[in-house]
């Protein structure tokens, strides 16, 4: 297991170091290493970090999304090309057409970083398709619901708003393929404002679509005081030429 400073939240997850142990053991600079199960992303972590080239392999966005997510926060100014997931409002329009409804949620969380309600997704979500949340003391969740479709209408918000309250949850986040309509807009602004001490207040409820996240990632989303409880941020890395300890 790694160490609990590198846990992202990702069940298989491996320590770093061991990694770059067996690279270093096994490659050769100007080598390209393929990982084609690569789950969060250690061995392409362990590549960037000794300076070898990569090619990573997963068929879930979900995990896609965390490994984008793990190098910018580990090596800011990295490069790479993803491909396979939307790059564009036109690609994520394809995703959903496609019928391939629960990637494209997972796709779609994975822009503003928040963690699937159901990784499974055996059974019921209950109106939860994902949870971020804030506040020093875990005193505070948002609720996130994705739609893909492009009937959305007023009484989508008002049923987040009742998930919300059944669940005690602070924020809503509808995370929409489709623009809002006027209704709507008006709708969520009437749920008022979230205020904690010492942030500025929020909405209760907020929409944001998939182009302002595909724009912004995270930063689409208001939130006071935003915790890293889903998958935590990977630590920025240090390029010092030395092997780390296993850890283990």
């Amino acid at each position: 297991m790694g160490s609990a400073q590198e846990r992202l939240g990702y069940p298989t997850q491996k320590p770093v170091a061991l990694l770059e142990r067996i690279l270093n053991a096994s490659s050769n600079p100007g080598d390209v290493v393929l990982d084609p199960f690569c789950g969060c992303g250690t061995t392409v972590h362990a590549a960037q970090k000794i300076g070898r080239a990569w090619i990573g392999i997963d068929v879930t966005h979900l995990a896609i999304g965390l490994i984008e997510k793990r190098l910018r926060d580990a090596f800011p100014g990295v490069e790479f090309k993803t491909h396979g997931t939307p790059q564009d409002i036109a690609g994520a329009r394809d995703l959903a057409a496609r019928g391939q409804y629960h990637e494209f949620e997972k796709w779609a969380l994975s822009l503003i970083d928040a963690k699937p309600g159901n990784l499974s997704k055996k059974g019921a979500d209950k109106g939860i398709d994902g949870n971020l949340w804030f506040g020093a003391k875990h005193e505070g969740r948002a609720i996130v619901s994705v739609k893909a479709g492009d009937n959305v209408g007023v009484s989508m918000i008002r049923d987040l708003r009742g998930v919300m309250e059944r669940e005690g949850a602070q924020i809503g986040v509808f995370l929409t393929l489709t623009e809002p309509s006027r209704p709507m807009i008006t709708e969520a602004a009437g749920a008022g404002q979230y205020e904690m001490s010492g942030f500025a207040p929020v909405p209760r409820i907020q929409i944001v679509t998939i182009e302002q996240a595909m724009a912004l990632r995270d930063r689409a989303v208001k939130l006071p005081a935003r915790r890293e409880d889903g998958f935590r941020r990977a630590p920025k890395e240090e390029d010092n030429g030395r092997q780390r300890t296993l850890d283990l």
